[in-house]
């Protein structure tokens, strides 16, 4: 009878409640509670609506231009506040199930512990000295915080390989599905982004996911025996290739080089990426006359230098504007930390600047980077522990072109800001739990128990 009146009580209040707001507003807390429900009883539904929702979701803008920090808009997407949902049912989920824990213990715990923290203290310093003047601080270490409810989310509900690999297979057909909108994009002339990104497009952040996504479908093909995963692999390939080729973005392109020398470096495979290597070397003429007209018009373009705009020149070679003003914010970035070198301005404290390595320097000064390089090479480490350890042929793929791949985005890093963008980071820290895990799951029919990785 108790339940009966709660139940009663509570639908009065819901239904009163959708009276009185509108439809949209309506609409998108009905979902919300359906996603709670639904991450309540299986947590890897969430999974599932998080993977999908990485590259898939709409965007939503805070604020006019500059309104709240930089020169840019706070911007929110629908994952974001899914991924709100999901977190809050997996903790009441925990809360109930004492057994299920909230954060497993894994050797990337503490630095992102020290990442978080170095960040969330120089904001607040920032703040304090009023070199950080508005909330976008606050959203921003927010969204930093995001990133890692992603990799925790995998690290603690992936139970055995099957799992995993379904998790794996939705991470693909997300990759496939944004690359086939991205090709539609090629005949309007303008540079590939990823969908629901507005007007503009951000065609480096677009260059920088399929980065990442060409260097786990490389290191698949690579390492996997089997012919229909090697077919599959390279079909991707070919897919993911085009639209990147079209994001023109010379971050993208220059990350190529570094995650190509990876898996030369350490597939089993080693001699056909050499041979493929020394191919494009010795035949780079043909290659140039084959690549398509915007591609080699845009690499030329970093050596045109524009009357009236700001150029630097290295020796005789000039840069365009745009690879100028990335090496005049690093030297502003240089005068900055030398200011504040411990804690730095604080994240947004400093103004715009689209790199990430300056970024983070006079963001969060010496401590932040210290921070951010230990997190780096955790993941790597912990990659390459992947690598080593692994003895199925297609998950050492994995772990491999994870490995490329992360080389890839520390080049492309040095013209963008790689590890604070969510539509990369968002799948890139997918990535991490995965590869952290696999080496401590066993089949689905052999699972005694949940893993418990060492730190």
């Amino acid at each position: 009878m108790l339940f009966g009146l709660l139940l009663v009580g509570g639908a009065l209040l819901v239904s009163h409640g959708l009276t009185l707001t509108r439809l949209e507003y309506a609409l998108g807390l009905v979902a919300a509670g359906a996603v709670f429900v639904l991450v309540f009883v299986r947590t890897e539904v969430g999974l599932y609506l998080a993977l999908l929702s990485m590259l898939l979701s709409p965007e939503f803008v805070l604020g006019g231009p500059g309104a709240l920090a930089e020169y840019r808009q706070v911007v929110l997407r629908a994952e974001d506040l899914l991924l709100i949902v999901i977190a809050l049912s997996w903790m009441a989920k925990t809360a109930v199930n004492k057994e299920l824990g909230v954060v497993l213990k894994t050797p990337l715990n503490r630095p992102i512990a020290a990442y978080i923290a170095t960040h969330l203290l120089a904001t607040l310093v920032g703040y304090l000295t009023g070199t950080v003047k508005s909330a976008a601080g606050f959203f921003y270490v927010l969204k930093y915080t995001e990133y890692f409810v992603i990799y925790y989310m995998v690290v603690n509900n992936v139970q055995d390989r099957s799992q995993a690999w379904r998790l794996i297979r939705v991470a693909f057909f997300t990759a496939v599905v944004v690359s086939l909108i991205g090709i539609a994009q090629i005949p309007s002339g303008q540079r590939v982004s990823a969908p629901f990104e507005g007007e503009a497009g951000e065609p480096n952040t677009f260059g920088g996911y399929l980065l990442l996504m060409l260097g786990l479908g490389a290191g698949m093909f690579l390492e996997s025996p089997r012919a229909r995963i090697r077919t599959w692999s390279l079909g991707f390939l070919a897919l993911a290739a085009l639209p990147f080729l079209y994001t023109l973005s010379r971050a993208s392109y220059l990350g190529v080089v570094p995650l190509l020398g990876v898996l030369a470096l350490l597939s089993s495979r080693r001699r056909l990426v050499v041979g493929v290597l020394l191919a494009l070397l010795v035949g780079s003429p043909l290659v140039a006359y084959l690549a398509p007209t915007p591609v080699v018009k845009r690499i030329l373009y970093t050596f045109e230098p524009e009357a009236g705009q700001p150029t630097v020149a290295v020796g005789r070679v000039a840069f365009d504007p745009s690879t100028s003003a990335r090496l005049i914010s690093f030297q502003q970035a240089i005068g900055g930390w030398t200011e504040r070198p411990i804690l730095g301005w604080g994240v947004t404290g400093f103004g715009f600047m689209d790199a990430q390595f300056p970024r983070t320097l006079v963001e969060t000064g010496l401590v932040g980077l210290a921070a951010f390089l230990w997190l780096i090479w955790s993941v790597l480490r912990s990659g390459f522990d992947a690598f080593r350890a692994l003895r199925d042929p297609l998950e050492r793929g994995l772990a491999l072109g994870f490995l490329a791949g992360t080389v890839g985005l520390l080049t492309h890093a040095i013209g963008a800001n790689t590890f604070i963008i969510v539509r990369i980071m968002e799948p890139f820290w997918f990535f991490a739990g995965v590869v952290t895990m696999l080496p401590l799951l066993q089949p689905e029919a052999a699972r005694p128990g949940r893993p418990s990785p060492s730190p």
